[in-house]
């Protein structure tokens, strides 16, 4: 048995003797670098606080005292400390989740996966513990360097700092990384912190030489002492946290255990809020991760610890791949486009555009709010800056989008990665919410291409948009094959003619329109109505906001609209399709295949929209049932023959053939125009 296997609990690690922490250390690398090859997860960050986090559970009492984790990957040593040693399924369907989970232990206080925020939950827990006369717990917040460029947790270090006799812990976990290099005026701060820690070192010198000189060394130590501000700026420019009113305890070696744990104890004794400034190395331990420059190994797939080659064979290219290449071309030939990105250059693919025109991209840091508010800057500027981001991490920077590019008609395209269900890294990360929070912003148009050349194409169409805002989104798969229309009504791509022709010259049953990816899933779904005699007509409206004129005279030749979205059922495409026909007076029944309005649990993406419902058959089943209700409301009667010679009889359109657990929800999101 390994020592690791011995500790079940914080209990199990405080009675370790000292002498042994480097032994358990070993251990947890060794855990950590087999089971996140066996599943994939993020591997380098766990690598860099195994130390820290033993040090946080020897000198804290977990739960009682509050250890909050920012963000919330760089937990997976927390969870083995914490009981939870089996990683068989980490990220996978039920199995443990890749960030804190309430779920999953009473150690977990915050499923904490959006950086920043950590600070403002620390400031409110040690208030409500202050307020109820709660003295005897901590809250220790742990946060990276990378996300202390996030301006929330700046507003939250202003809060904290206020308070002069409310304890709380800010440790900073110092690794000159968030995904790749931190960057900006606060990384050069840390920066400075680390090469200039002799400050203390002398202190420690001076009152050991000064109090043994007799008559004058005790006075000359306490002026010494006395003006500790002014040496200490000089020795170690620390004021900016000082400045604010936070005891500032450090640069402390991460690595070093007991050097941690004697910063802690003190951080634990002081009656008002300290920051612990701890020193590590991402990746640590872990000589590819230490030898990956792009990001040291942040996040891996399955793979072979030993050659780090894939266990599973690529699924294909990537939408960013396609992007990334596509912004170099566009780079090319415009000079005016420029790229912005929040400390995901190599994630969203912008890496090559970076080598490309250095001087024409920016990374802000975690601070998506300021890419935006910047990308207006430059647009009124003359520039047409691109924002790319993951599309859950967009959500942060709405009001900015709103009041500050959208309301000045600035030419800003927004690109979204990830955007639709993700699956792994779980609720936090589904990029489920782009397209209704963005339904209701003036004037923002958004593109959502099927496959690999219309995102080529609709890129290209969005930056030329000088007087709007513009938005591409795709999702985390691999790029499929090519889907090809058949023709064009409006701005739609016909894929799927029910007559034969893009425009049917007769009433047909069902127009079914796809959103981005979903058009292979659309496709699929119509080849079944097909084969029960259905007629659909399939198409991709390519710009899905705003709703193209020609949809509701295309929709009138049909008896359902079915609208299939990667995206929330509440004010999405479905939302916006269904008030267009109102709008425009056609009175027919809308159906809409989304997501529902949940946080998705962590599993494969193939797992998650089987688990919603979005699948061929069941999408084919729930239209099938809904055209019999749709006949059953005009009078025809369950037996009577549609345009396309349905009945309804098909014992597939029922609800227990599209399964019956999901069958009340989904007709509760669905609306009859």
């Amino acid at each position: 048995m390994s020592l690791l296997e011995t500790v079940r609990g914080p209990q199990d690690l405080k009675a370790l003797s000292a002498d042994r922490l480097d032994e358990l250390a070993d251990d947890i690398r060794q855990f950590l670098i087999t089971a996140v090859a066996r599943t994939g997860g993020h591997l380098g960050p766990n690598l860099g606080v195994v130390e820290l986090t033993i040090a946080l559970h020897r000198v804290f009492d977990s739960p009682a005292d509050r250890i909050l984790w920012d963000t919330g990957h760089q937990a997976y040593v927390h969870k083995l400390l914490t009981g939870r040693q089996d990683f068989s399924k980490l990220r996978g369907k039920g199995g443990l989740s890749g960030y804190p989970s309430r779920a999953e232990s009473e150690h977990d206080v915050i499923e904490n996966s959006h950086a920043s925020t950590v600070l403002g939950w620390a400031d409110g827990l040690a208030k409500a513990d202050q307020l109820l006369g709660r003295t005897d717990r901590h809250v220790v917040a742990v946060i990276g360097d990378g996300a202390l460029t996030g301006g929330m947790a700046w507003e939250a270090l202003n809060n904290i700092a206020a308070a002069k006799d409310r304890p709380l812990i800010v440790v900073v976990n110092d690794n000159e990384r968030s995904y790749a290099r931190t960057v900006g005026g606060l990384a050069d701060h840390l920066a400075t912190l680390r090469t200039t820690d002799g400050y203390e070192r002398f202190l420690a010198w001076g009152k050991e030489v000064l109090q043994r000189t007799p008559v004058v060394g005790r006075p000359l130590y306490e002026s010494l002492h006395g003006a500790k501000k002014g040496f200490k700026d000089a020795f170690a420019p620390q004021g900016l946290f000082e400045d604010l009113g936070l005891k500032y305890v450090g640069p402390i070696d991460g690595h070093d255990t007991a050097a941690v744990e004697s910063a802690l104890r003190r951080a634990r004794r002081f009656t008002g809020p300290v920051l612990v400034h701890c020193l590590t190395e991402k990746g640590r331990g872990y000589r590819p991760a230490l030898e990956d420059e792009a990001d040291r190994f942040h996040t891996v797939g399955a793979m072979d610890p030993l050659t780090c080659r894939p266990l599973a064979p690529s699924g294909g290219r990537s939408w960013t791949s396609v992007f990334g290449e596509e912004m170099v071309r566009i780079g090319a030939e415009r000079p005016d486009v420029v790229a912005l990105t929040a400390a995901m250059l190599d994630p969203v693919g912008l890496t090559g555009f970076a080598a490309a025109y250095p001087d024409r991209v920016w990374d802000v840091g975690i601070a998506e709010q300021h890419a935006a508010v910047s990308a207006a800057g430059l647009a009124t500027g003359g520039l047409h800056p691109v924002v790319a981001v993951y599309a859950t991490f967009l959500n942060r920077a709405f009001d900015q989008v709103l009041m500050d590019v959208a309301l000045h008609r600035c030419g800003v395209t927004f690109v979204l990665d990830r955007a639709g269900v993700t699956g792994t890294d779980g609720p936090s990360h589904n990029g489920m919410w782009d397209l209704s929070v963005l339904q209701v912003v003036p004037g923002l148009r958004i593109a959502a291409p099927r496959d690999a050349d219309q995102l080529r194409a609709q890129l290209r169409e969005a930056v030329d948009v000088r007087d709007a805002p513009t938005v591409v989104r795709y999702p985390k798969e691999s790029v499929g094959e090519p889907v090809p229309a058949v023709g064009r009504v409006g701005g739609m791509d016909v894929l799927l003619a029910a007559g034969g022709t893009p425009e049917p010259d007769g009433p047909a049953d069902v127009l079914l329109v796809t959103v981005g990816t979903m058009a292979a899933t659309g496709l699929q779904a119509a080849d079944l109505l097909a084969g029960r005699g259905i007629r659909c007509t399939v198409v991709d409206p390519r710009w899905v906001k705003p709703v193209d004129p020609a949809l509701p005279a295309l929709a009138a030749r049909h008896r359902l609209v079915a609208v299939v979205e990667d995206s929330s059922r509440r004010g999405g495409v479905g939302s916006a399709v269904d008030q267009a026909l109102r709008d425009a007076g056609v009175d027919l029944p809308v159906r809409t295949f989304g997501i529902p309005e949940a946080f998705l649990a962590h599993a494969k993406r193939s797992e998650v929209l089987a688990d919603i419902g979005l699948t061929p058959a069941e999408i084919a089943g729930r239209i099938g049932a809904a055209l019999v209700r749709a006949d059953a409301a005009r009078g025809a009667g369950p037996a009577a023959a549609g345009p396309g010679g349905t009945t309804g009889t098909d014992p597939a359109a029922g609800p227990d053939a599209v399964g019956a657990r999901r069958a009340g929800d989904a007709d509760s999101e669905e609306s009859d125009a």
